[in-house]
C-alpha cells in the first residue's frame, strides 16, 4: 500500500485536497510517527508559513461557574478549592496589557467564568479593553473569552478594539454532552456564529485527553475546519483534584503528537495553536512545533502554570519561526 502520509500530504500542498474522516482516522494509525510528524510539518511551512505569533490570557473573572464542565476547576459544581474572584480592575489590566508590549506579546485575551458575562462585569470588560488599547498604543491585538453572549454584545466588544473572541467547542458533537449538559453543543456553536457576525475573528479549539475517541477529536476538528476558525488552541487534559475526571489517564507524548499531526491534516492553513498541557511533552513542547503546530500560549493558564513569554520566543525562533 502506497505511504498514505505521503500521498495526502502531496494532495493537500498540489491539490488543496480535503480529506475525508476516514482518511484521518487512517493517518492516526499510520505506524511511522516519525514520517507522519515529518509530512504534518512540512504541510505546515507550505500552507501556513513559518510566521508565528505568542499570545497571554487573563484571568479576568475566576470561579464561581454555573455550568457543570467536568474537566475545570472553575465550576461551583466541584469541590476544588478554586476561589472566586471579583472582576478585573482595569488599571491593573493596563499593567498587564504594557507587560505584554516588553515581553513582545502581541496577543492579549481576557478570560471569564461563568455561562456568560453581563451587567456590570461586562460594562468593565469593555472598560479594561478601551483602557488597554490606550496604554498599548495599539501595539496589542486583544481578545475576549466572555462565554456564551450574543451579537449584540459581540458589537459592543468590537466597537472597544476586540479583535477576536475565544469560545472553545472542547471536543465534537457526539461526545460533548458527557462532559457537560448544562449548555449544550449548539449554544456554543451559536455563540462562534454571533462572533463572526459581528466581525470578529474566531479562537475556537478543545481539550484532548477527557475520555474521547480519535473519532471524536477528528468530529471536532472537521467542525472547526468548516466554521474557517482562525485559530485553533489545542488544550490537554491536566485531571484536577476534585473534578470529575480527576482520575482520567493523562495521555502519552505520542498521543498528543499524533492528534497535532493529525489536526494539520485537516487545517492546512488554520493556526493550531498549543495551549495547557503543553509542558507534559517535554522541552517546553518543542516536539509539538516540528509536527504541525505553529502557535502558542504563553505565561499562565486559567488555573495551570504555564512558561515564560522569554522561554517561549526563544524557543520558536530557534525552530525558524518569524514572528
Amino acid at each position: 500500500m502506497e505511504n498514505i502520509a505521503s500521498e495526502l500530504k502531496r494532495k493537500i500542498i498540489e491539490e488543496s485536497y480535503v480529506i475525508s474522516k476516514k482518511e484521518a482516522l487512517e493517518l492516526y494509525e499510520y505506524e511511522n510517527l516519525q514520517e507522519l510528524l515529518d509530512c504534518a510539518d512540512e504541510i505546515r511551512k507550505k500552507c501556513a508559513g513559518s510566521k508565528s505569533d505568542v499570545c497571554s490570557i487573563i484571568n479576568a473573572k475566576q470561579g464561581a461557574c454555573s455550568e457543570n464542565c467536568s474537566y475545570c476547576a472553575q465550576s461551583a459544581h466541584w469541590k476544588t478549592g478554586c476561589a472566586a474572584g471579583k472582576m478585573i480592575d482595569p488599571e491593573w489590566a493596563c499593567v498587564q496589557a504594557k507587560k505584554c508590549v516588553e515581553n513582545k506579546v502581541k496577543r492579549l485575551s481576557l478570560v471569564t467564568a461563568g455561562r456568560g458575562l453581563g451587567g456590570k462585569d461586562f460594562e468593565t470588560g469593555i472598560e479594561c479593553f478601551r483602557k488597554m488599547e490606550e496604554a498599548t498604543s495599539g501595539k496589542v491585538k486583544f481578545c475576549a473569552s466572555f462565554g456564551i453572549i450574543g451579537k449584540d454584545k459581540m458589537d459592543e466588544l468590537k466597537k472597544c478594539g476586540v479583535v477576536r473572541y475565544h469560545h472553545n467547542l472542547e471536543s465534537g458533537r457526539n461526545f460533548y454532552s458527557k462532559i457537560c449538559t448544562t449548555h449544550s453543543y449548539d449554544e456554543r456553536l451559536e455563540t462562534i456564529k454571533a462572533a463572526k457576525e459581528a466581525g470578529l475573528e474566531i479562537c475556537s479549539g478543545g481539550i484532548i485527553g477527557l475520555g474521547e475517541s480519535r473519532g471524536d477529536r477528528i468530529d471536532m476538528a472537521f467542525e472547526l475546519r468548516n466554521l474557517g476558525v482562525h485559530s485553533v488552541p489545542v488544550n490537554v487534559l491536566n485531571p484536577i483534584e476534585g473534578t470529575p475526571l480527576e482520575s482520567m489517564k493523562i495521555l502519552d507524548k505520542e498521543e498528543i503528537l499524533r492528534t497535532i499531526a493529525v489536526f494539520r491534516f485537516i487545517m492546512p492553513d488554520q493556526v493550531i495553536r498549543c495551549a495547557a498541557g503543553r509542558k507534559s511533552l517535554g522541552k517546553n513542547g518543542r516536539d509539538a512545533f516540528m509536527a504541525g503546530s505553529n502557535a502558542l500560549i504563553s505565561g499562565d493558564f486559567l488555573t495551570v502554570e504555564g512558561s515564560t513569554n522569554e522561554e517561549d520566543l526563544r524557543m520558536l525562533a530557534e525552530l525558524g519561526y518569524e514572528f
